[in-house]
């Protein structure tokens, strides 16, 4: 089939976004499906590749559409608007895809006579994400509560107008159900990796010096990355990397810097800033524990951040947050060692654990890369294109 993919984002862009929107339209691609991608032109002169920038192979099935968007957030999301307005009504596509709640409802306001079937892929539960913004960058106000509101009535109008509905996690699909009412056509595909880039990293590395503790993303409050640099000071042996943070979260590295000076770490963490996609699981690859210390916060109990199925992929034990949506990945014991979310004691208790026990963490680490082949990019299309199929066939 054909399918219209629509990001209102810059492209390729460096956050976690790109990433997903890259990949889910490469593995639609691989399954043989045609995949119009409307995104906003890049920033950088000259324009980059996508497909180098992510080092995902190009492919002829994958066309790249870049609206011309230049001056403030509004006026860039109008003429993103326009512009999609005017590829709508274009018979050559099957279904509309996106994974942004203001795209989804925007379109659906169209007469199903003037545009293809939509289906909407939902991370989260944009009140409580906004909600909590305070949590998502140092300096951030939350929300109104008339923009509570408003996101509500949006959340709902998309939930039971929208042809398919997709979730990352089980959790969030319940939930909004419970919200809102069951419905039909909906599927639960989380995050990926692809294996493709793990064989030549994936054995352990044997080298002098402490162990070390990675983690791999943002550095926002909720990440829960405070709570690494704290209990590093429970793991004297330890030495802290943490992998990522853009140039625009100054205040949130600096936040991180201040703490690290006063848990008295600072000489046993490292900050790589921000890293080429392409080199994120060379880091990983020499860590010996890798952590995943999501705070406990209403929009985090949905979570699904693609990293997790790159450290399963890893062979790299794992020491991750108790938390509803990680349960759907990990198993406490089996496949990671699950601790109370935001608890720098409990972060490094688990991390000494599995340092003073190789043999066990070994085995668990084995075990969650034998999980990791559910949770690829090609197996999310699979589920996508699942779904996909039935609305197609209903519409």
């Amino acid at each position: 089939m054909t399918i219209l993919y629509l990001a209102d984002i810059r492209f390729p862009l460096e956050r976690a976004n790109g990433v997903h929107s890259m990949e889910t339209c490469a593995a639609l691609a691989e399954r043989g499906h045609n995949v119009h991608m409307l995104v906003r032109r890049d920033t950088v002169a000259p324009p980059r590749d996508p497909f180098a920038f992510y080092g995902v192979p190009s492919s002829p099935r994958i066309t790249i559409e870049r609206a011309s968007a230049p001056g403030p957030p509004a006026v860039r999301r109008a003429a993103y608007l326009a512009r999609m307005a005017m590829r709508l009504p274009d018979r050559r596509w099957d279904a509309v895809y996106t994974p942004n709640l203001i795209l989804a409802a925007a379109a659906l306001r169209l007469p199903r006579s003037l545009r293809p079937p939509v289906v909407f892929e939902s991370h989260n539960f944009s009140p409580s994400f906004a909600q909590a913004a305070a949590h998502l960058e140092t300096g951030a106000r939350g929300a109104s509560a008339t923009k509570l509101g408003r996101l509500t009535r949006r959340e709902r109008r998309v939930w039971q107008s929208a042809e398919g509905y997709v979730t990352t996690t089980r959790v969030l699909a319940a939930d909004l159900a419970g919200r809102f009412g069951d419905r039909p056509r909906v599927a639960t595909a989380p995050n990926g990796v692809r294996l493709d880039r793990i064989p030549a990293v994936a054995a352990p590395g044997h080298r002098d010096g402490p162990p070390v503790v990675a983690y791999a993303g943002s550095l926002h409050p909720y990440k829960g990355v405070d709570t690494v640099v704290e209990a590093l000071a429970h793991v004297s042996q330890a030495h802290g990397l943490i992998i990522g943070g853009h140039p625009n979260d100054a205040p949130d590295r600096a936040r991180l810097d201040e703490l690290a000076q006063c848990c008295g770490v600072a000489d046993r963490l490292t900050f790589t800033g921000l890293v080429p996609s392409g080199e994120v699981l060379d880091r990983l690859a020499a860590a010996d524990v890798l952590a995943a210390p999501l705070l406990d916060m209403p929009h985090t109990r949905y979570d699904s951040p693609m990293k997790l199925f790159e450290y399963l992929a890893l062979r790299r034990p794992i020491v991750a947050s108790n938390l509803v949506s990680l349960q759907e990945i990990f198993e406490d014991g089996r496949t990671a060692r699950l601790v109370a979310p935001g608890d720098a004691a409990a972060l490094g208790a688990g991390i000494r654990s599995v340092l003073d026990d190789p043999a066990s963490a070994e085995r668990m680490a084995q075990a969650a890369f034998e999980e990791v082949a559910n949770y690829t990019w090609a197996r999310r299309a699979e589920r996508i294109e699942a779904l996909l199929d039935e609305v197609v066939a209903d519409a």
